[in-house]
């Protein structure tokens, strides 16, 4: 997700950048090699490859080439930068390029609590390798913190691709197909050899069959775990080191010893495969070290159009190359590099901590609410009180309006940046076989915000080739997106920064933006949404704040209010049916620590203008230290339909020149009324179309209406062309993608295509078609829109199952629709209560300017999944909730039974769906604020998971409820004409469909979809909850009572008696003593769980291995206590007429469970008797009997079982395996015991059963497949969760 393969539509909960390989997979058709015609000698556009030229950094770099960033700290708030990839060494003045790399969302920890000392110089690896400590090291302590982390949980998503395919090349493919070979020719040659078998040649031949068998499962099976890194950390009486074992083999010596980054800029490589550049922090006195990597190649190729240095190929460098750079990866790897309020927030503080000029964050999430939530407000301080100028992205899911994301086009304090395209660029990156005018991408998001802001502030080139790690194995990579643009935008900034900084001038952060804003250029025939203000000018604005730094307006700030909003916006058909009044409120804003003094002078004389004849404010306004309010009035009657903008702007009126102070922003929309009169259709005809051209349409949807039908047809004879369809509606507390279409298109000559898409009635939706930027060549379509209704009764159906039949009502509020009504069910949701809730204060890494500490809470969940299936865990009162959150932070973490990490999600709980097999699974959930006491009521917190069902379930719908209840002729197809209505009825589903382990408090989701056209059916869908009940009660033995025979009955005394009994046997396996056993042996000699309860207890003991003479004779006193004979007669009986044939039934089977039961137990005993004396080369311990003594008895003993225990159950049954293992062990017959091995990992997974395959493969010469296993222990089997 992180990587750069998106697309603008998917762009905006990563990195915000448009891959430059889906741009030519896509676009193809409209890309060619430079025409033959060009000369072969014309000189490179090297300008268009990271431009500069448009913004005027280059004009600048010639006036003053050594303001050239440096004195700047610019923090790059992405996935991580590779401090070994190109340009990213040092600054052109000499210093080092970067001065700090921190990873602040806990990817990249690993747990070093563990304490321990070497013994004879070598200490026992967490990964089970032991590890050399070279005397070289200097640890004046001893003592040395040991973790152990798997290399594929930091390996970018590409990195780990590629090397899980040139690992299986290198390490698995030859040696496994080398084995294979090697079985197969065994299994020939001794089947060549041998026709009439012996039972011991059977079990050979069975032994050949398995090898063979079991290296064909282990390549289906197999799965690389990734490289494996023992961890250690010290202190060497100075400060922290750490080392990482990349020998993977436990000698030290060759590993690389690094301290904390910022110390020495120290970083070393994970080898030459890996090419994954790697640096360390060392967290609470050793007890966290945290290795830091890129989480994907978009962080360093920000980095590298901010501030790269290329000495020696200068047309390389980035835009402020003298600008040092404060890495900080947000991206967190367990989530595909999303950004999470963790990162974030800790991000924030490093960059306080570091007194960063500038902040360039590439990252944005589509918001519910602008300008709000905790994250916001950790960026607001730093902007604010700590004058950080922070830039960031605006988005790239345009070309409708109003898809700005959060933080860069959503909140007040940010420089939000939109990307355009210049001629150069499409030459030099694009390739484009010709140039076409400047333009923005499509995909570039638009404001206004909903609460009326303009959304994004200036503009920038959203495209470059520049640096990417090493690991990627390319020196450069053309990306594009808002990501580019931003860092672009930033790196002029710093040059005008640095420029300030050299001649003594310190400006705000709002004197920077005022002077961006205010030297903008705007860009013909592009819209103020997509561009804001302008292109930023660096020179400009350098001049600009050199003019007037000694104004006294020069460093406020001015915040902008029209109620709870930051301008006017009116869409929907009631805000623009009649003028309204708007109260604005102006307040300065002044620069932490101003004196009281300038304060209280503030005086401002200001003019306020609008060149909008439909808007009246006051003409003047005196502005001292408070908010002053002003009315305004628009007046939207009498404007055509479409989009109308202005501002009302507000100037000094003793320096005009300075340009407005602030803004009001206002929009109004008029859209076009769809109704009866035309048949609730818009036509467009013959509408010509330039590459990059975007027509809009608002429309008010008509009453009734449910979703549109869009059709396009071209009338080009010799263009196919790209489109992109996009539709929206803003709905108050809800984001734009709640109620968004997005299509990209292809539309070829003389085609035509349809679409669909769900409206909002009575609302105005924006219908957006767009000709691609770079889809060449001119077109002329027609296009149309129709509407469509068919409503429910309800927006979303709650179904109970109590009610047996439930009802909706569906009408044609339009024309005449065909109908079908459906219901299918996908998923079960299982509810979850925390059985577990700790609150804590955080470490170092978490306190807030003014030691203000933040806390956690971590709540601890547990379900069992019944079989295996596909899951998707969250947290309904905090999804879909990231910068708005009033909490910090939320990241959950699903564990299997051994502690393994599955898997983690935080905000957005349809990107994290997990497979799980069948087993008992944790969840931890984390939550983070400033505050202990809002955490704390949060211990209750539900969680849910949701179940994908392997099969979808329907329900029955009928026309009648009479039917309904006999079940009798389900709903057909019904056309219904404008405004006629039609009830339907709903049954429950039946018991047996009710998936295994749903119950009272879960409920199923689906859907229902009423329109039968298969475009209604992809629009038109409508929640479905069906809220299940307790299962009905099953009566044992089929419902017949027990009759008692009175003349039958046990006596009091008897009933006492063997209650005793009962009870004592149940604690002879709590005591160590054989005491209650020969007391019960007296009594109840014949009392078959009395000896059954006997052999569980020797067999359980401690001292086990001294008892086994004492475990065979108990196991064959079980076997004389049954009637074997009787128990095969049964078994062999098809039906049993006995009237009491369940009791019977239930007697045999307890029968044929303890003989087995005891058939293994022997068997385990006798096996283990053997091994042992195996074990001594023949030599007998001191414990060893004079039984013991004669190994050949012991084996026919062992033989004897082997067969007896094969009339019974097969040897692959569960109950059997551990002793069929043991029994193959004995006969060295590996392969068996491997397969028996195996089922049972499958059966009952522990670190115990794995080792016991691996020991296994490498007696049968796998070695290959033994190191993979070996690498899997520490990663199924950790010592603890992983740390949050």
């Amino acid at each position: 997700m992180c990587e750069p393969v998106l697309c603008s539509v998917c762009a905006f909960s990563q990195p915000l950048i448009i891959s430059a390989a889906w741009f030519f997979y896509c676009f193809s058709s409209s890309f060619c090699q430079i025409m033959a015609a060009h000369p072969a000698d014309e000189s490179f556009p090297f300008h268009g490859l990271l431009p500069k030229k448009e913004t005027g950094a280059a004009s600048f770099l010639i006036r003053y080439p050594e303001y050239d960033g440096r004195g700047v700290l610019i923090a790059i708030l992405d996935t991580g930068v590779d401090p070994g990839a190109p340009g990213m060494q040092i600054t052109s003045d000499g210093k080092p390029k970067i001065v700090d790399i921190i990873d602040s969302t806990g990817s990249g920890d690993v747990d070093t609590s563990t304490v321990v000392e070497p013994k004879d110089g070598t200490i026992p690896g967490l990964s089970g390798r032991t590890l050399k400590i070279p005397v070289t090291w200097k640890n004046p302590s001893g003592k040395y913190h040991i973790g152990v982390k798997n290399g594929f949980e930091f390996f970018p998503k590409a990195l780990k691709e590629r090397l899980q395919k040139e690992r299986r090349e290198k390490l698995w493919d030859p040696a496994h197909r080398a084995a294979l070979a090697e079985a197969c020719r065994k299994q020939e040659e001794f089947d060549s050899t041998h026709t009439n078998l012996s039972q011991a040649e059977k079990l050979l031949k069975e032994e050949l069959q398995c090898h063979t068998e079991l290296l064909n499962s282990l390549e289906k099976k197999y799965s690389d775990p990734g490289p494996v890194y023992d961890c250690l950390v010290w202190h060497d009486g100075e400060t922290w080191r750490a080392c990482l074992d990349t020998s993977e083999c436990g000698d030290l010596s060759c590993c690389t010893v690094l301290r904390n980054y910022k110390e020495a800029q120290e970083h070393a490589s994970l080898g030459n495969s890996e090419m994954l550049n790697y640096s360390v922090n060392v967290y609470e006195e050793g007890s966290i070290l945290c290795i830091v990597t890129s989480g994907g190649a978009h962080g360093t190729h920000v980095a590298s159009i901010a501030a790269g240095y290329f000495p020696e190929e200068p047309e390389r460098n980035g835009v402020a190359p003298g600008a040092q750079i404060l890495a900080i990866k947000i991206g967190d790897t367990r989530l595909s590099t999303m950004e999470t309020g963790t990162g974030l927030i800790r991000a924030m503080i490093e960059v306080i901590k570091y007194k960063c000029d500038l902040v360039n964050y590439s990252y944005g999430e589509a918001t519910h609410w602008p300008n709000s939530g905790r994250i916001c407000e950790v960026i607001n301080e730093a902007v604010w009180k700590h004058n950080v100028i922070y830039v960031s992205s605006a988005g790239n899911n345009g070309p409708c309006l109003s898809t700005v994301g959060c933080p860069g086009g959503t909140t007040s304090s940010v420089i939000g940046v939109g990307a355009y395209v210049t001629p150069d660029m499409m030459t030099a990156e694009y390739s484009l076989r010709e140039k076409l005018p400047a333009n923005q991408y499509t995909w570039s998001s638009r404001g206004p915000t909903i609460d009326g802001a303009l959304g994004v502030s200036i503009s920038a080139p959203g495209g470059a080739i520049a640096s990417v790690p090493n690991w990627t194995l390319r020196g450069t990579q053309l990306m594009n997106g808002t990501s580019m643009s931003s860092p672009n935008a930033c790196g002029g900034i710093a040059l005008v920064l640095s420029g300030l900084k050299s001649n003594g001038i310190q400006p705000t952060a709002f004197a920077v933006r005022r002077a961006l804003e205010n030297t903008a250029v705007k860009m013909d025939d592009i819209e103020v949404f997509a561009q804001g203000h302008g292109t930023i000018q660096v020179d400009k604005a350098y001049d600009y704040l050199t003019q007037h730094a000694s104004l006294p307006t020069s460093n406020l700030g001015f915040t902008v209010t029209v109620g709870n909003h930051r301008g006017v916006y009116l869409r929907n058909p009631v805000e623009i049916s009649s003028p309204s009044d708007h109260a604005v409120g102006i307040e300065p804003v002044f620069p932490e620590n101003t004196d009281n003094s300038e304060r209280i002078s503030l005086q401002l004389h200001l003019a306020l203008t609008c060149s909008a004849s439909w808007v009246q404010c006051p003409s003047h306004l005196e502005l001292m230290n408070q908010c002053r309010h002003v009315n305004m009035r628009v007046d939207p009657q009498g404007l055509r339909e479409g989009l109308h903008y202005t501002e009302v702007c507000g100037y000094d009126v003793s320096t005009p020149n300075v340009g407005p102070l602030f803004r009001v922003p206002i929009t109004v929309i008029i859209p076009t009324k769809v109704n009866e009169s035309t048949a609730y259709e818009v036509h467009f005809n013959n509408v010509y179309f330039k590459p990059g051209q975007i027509r809009r349409h608002f429309l008010q949807v008509p009453q009734g209406a449910r979703w549109a039908e869009l059709t396009i047809t071209s009338h080009s004879h010799d263009v196919s062309s790209k489109f992109v369809l996009h539709a929206i509606h803003l709905v108050k507390q809800k984001a734009y993608r709640a109620n968004e279409f997005y299509k990209f298109s292809s539309l070829l000559e003389k085609g035509s295509l349809t679409e669909a898409f769900p409206v909002l009635e009575g609302r105005t939706v924006e219908f957006c078609i767009a000709r691609w930027w770079a889809s060449l060549g001119d077109v002329t379509i027609d296009y149309s829109i129709s509407f469509h209704g068919v409503t429910c009764s309800t927006s979303q159906l709650h179904i109970h199952a109590s009610e047996g039949i439930s009802s909706f009502e569906v009408l044609s509020a339009l024309k005449y629709e065909e109908i079908s009504p459906s219901i299918n069910l996908k998923n079960w949701v299982q509810p979850l209560r925390p059985v577990s809730a700790k609150t804590r204060s955080l470490a170092s890494r978490d306190i807030l300017p003014n030691n203000r500490q933040l806390y956690e809470i971590v709540l601890t969940y547990n379900f069992t999944q019944t079989k295996s299936g596909e899951v998707t865990p969250s947290c309904p009162l905090l999804c879909e909730l990231l910068y708005e959150s009033e909490f910090d932070s939320q990241l959950w973490m699903l564990f299997d039974q051994n502690k393994r990490l599955i898997g983690s999600g935080d905000a957005y709980p349809h990107q994290y769906s997990l497979k799980l097999e069948k087993g008992d699974y944790t969840i931890r959930l984390q939550v983070r604020h400033e505050q202990i006491c809002e955490l704390e009521r949060l211990k209750d917190l539900p969680f849910i998971v949701s179940h994908r069902l392997s099969n979808t379930l329907s329900l029955d719908i009928y026309e009648t409820h009479k039917n309904a209840l006999l079940s009798k002729k389900k709903a057909n197809t019904i056309t219904l004409p404008p405004n006629c209505s039609q009830s339907f009825f709903v049954t429950s589903l039946p018991d047996d469909k009710i998936p295994k382990g749903a119950g009272p408090g879960c409920y199923l989701t689906g859907s229902l979809i009423v329109p039968k056209s298969e475009y209604g059916k992809k629009a038109d869908v409508l929640p479905v909850y069906y809220h299940l009940i307790p299962p009905p009660n099953k009566t044992k033995n089929g419902g017949k009572e027990k009759e008692k025979d009175t003349d039958k009955e046990k006596d009091v005394k008897e009933e006492f008696a063997e209650a005793m009994r009962d009870l004592k046997i149940q604690w002879m396996t709590k005591l160590d003593t054989s005491g209650l056993y020969d007391e019960l042996k007296e009594t109840f000699s014949n009392h078959l769980p009395l000896h059954v309860t006997r052999l569980q207890q020797l067999d359980s003991e401690k001292e086990r291995m001294k008892r086994l003479n004492e475990i065979v004779v108990a196991a064959d006193v079980v076997l004389s206590s049954i009637d074997q004979t009787a128990l095969a007669v049964y078994l062999t009986m098809k039906t049993d007429p006995r009237p009491d044939a369940a009791t019977i039934k239930s007697d045999m089977e307890k029968q044929k469970s303890s003989l087995i039961d005891a058939l293994c137990r022997k068997g385990c005993a006798l096996a283990d008797k053997l091994l042992r004396l195996h074990s001594q080369d023949g030599a007998a311990s001191e414990e060893v009997s004079s039984t013991e003594d004669d190994p050949e008895g012991c084996l026919k003993d062992l033989t004897d079982t082997f067969w007896e225990i094969q009339k019974w159950v097969d040897l692959t049954d569960s109950k059997v395996l551990t002793f069929a293992y043991k029994h193959a062990l004995v006969n060295k017959m590996y392969g068996r015991a491997l397969k028996y091995a195996t089922k049972i990992v499958e059966e009952k997974p522990s670190k115990e059963n794995c080792t016991n395959c691996i020991q296994l493969m490498k007696s049968l010469g796998w070695t290959h497949s033994a190191a993979f296993a070996d690498n899997w222990l520490p990663v199924m089997y950790p010592t603890d969760y992983t740390p949050f």
